[in-house]
């Protein structure tokens, strides 16, 4: 079976309103239950949002990392995520990045977590969130250049290229958001609540949980034989040790120094 085409990020949104290029209805419906804020990463989010009292969360999925002490205006296009936000958040507005139904600097602070590399065009999509916001955008992501240094790319290849294909680099965003913008690496917990791959680096047995990899969009981009030979590869080196030989370690390392960063844009 050959590879399915690269992720397409000008592909027309999906029956749910997923605007970007992987398709929530069908992936989407169990992603609250991996993909939980995680309490060390959330209070690096708090911290970068400061004083801000009014934030916008674009892309806002299932609510993960939307604070509850200030009001929050949620956006999120598909009904797939909408639908499984809890209770006690507000409700997400259906929009997509790209075009904000809302006015020049509305908003104290923005949010958009796991979200930028969904986004049919980023550039657009980044500056309709700069212009909403009078102060921080925070975003949470993934460095592409720092993807391969994850033990998973040794499985599971074609994932780590994938993820490295939609990701934009934290330069790119800078260089869209202007102003002034840092970049910080955060320190990946072992028992991180958050399902995206790194956060299993010490718990490898999950990846082997195909709800768990659908909670990862990246997975849905491979073919049935690709995550076949993958579920082999994986469940046979930790049936004879191999895998705990050249990585146990990691199964008693307090943190993981991956790809997992935070981008702070201010403006000037």
């Amino acid at each position: 079976m050959s590879n399915p085409p690269p992720p397409n990020h000008q592909a027309r949104p999906h029956a749910d309103g997923s605007a970007g290029d992987a398709n929530y209805a069908a992936i989407g419906s169990g992603y609250a239950n991996f993909r939980r804020p995680d309490p060390t990463i959330f209070q690096h989010i708090l911290a970068e949002l400061g004083s801000a009292r009014h934030i916008i969360n674009v892309g806002a999925g299932a609510g993960s990392y939307e604070p509850t002490d200030r009001a929050v205006t949620a956006v999120e296009p598909s009904e797939t995520m909408r639908a499984q936000r809890p209770a006690h958040l507000p409700r997400a507005i259906n929009a997509a990045a790209e075009q904000l139904p809302f006015d020049d600097k509305t908003f104290d602070g923005a949010l958009a977590s796991f979200t930028v590399h969904q986004w049919r065009d980023l550039d657009r999509g980044l500056c309709e969130l700069r212009r909403v916001t009078r102060g921080p955008v925070v975003i949470l992501t993934c460095d592409p250049a720092l993807l391969r240094t994850f033990w998973l790319t040794h499985y599971a290849p074609r994932v780590i290229e994938i993820e490295a294909e939609r990701y934009p680099t934290p330069q790119r965003i800078a260089q869209t958001l202007r102003g002034t913008t840092r970049t910080t690496i955060l320190p990946i917990p072992r028992l991180c609540l958050d399902g995206f791959n790194e956060a299993y680096y010490a718990r490898p047995e999950m990846l082997l949980n195909s709800a768990a990899r659908s909670a990862c969009s990246a997975w849905s981009f491979l073919t049935e034989g690709e995550v076949l030979a993958f579920e082999i590869a994986l469940r046979s080196d930790l049936d004879s040790g191999a895998w705990d030989r050249t990585h146990g370690h990691l199964r008693t390392q307090a943190t993981f120094t991956g790809s997992l960063v935070l981008i702070v844009n201010e403006p000037d």
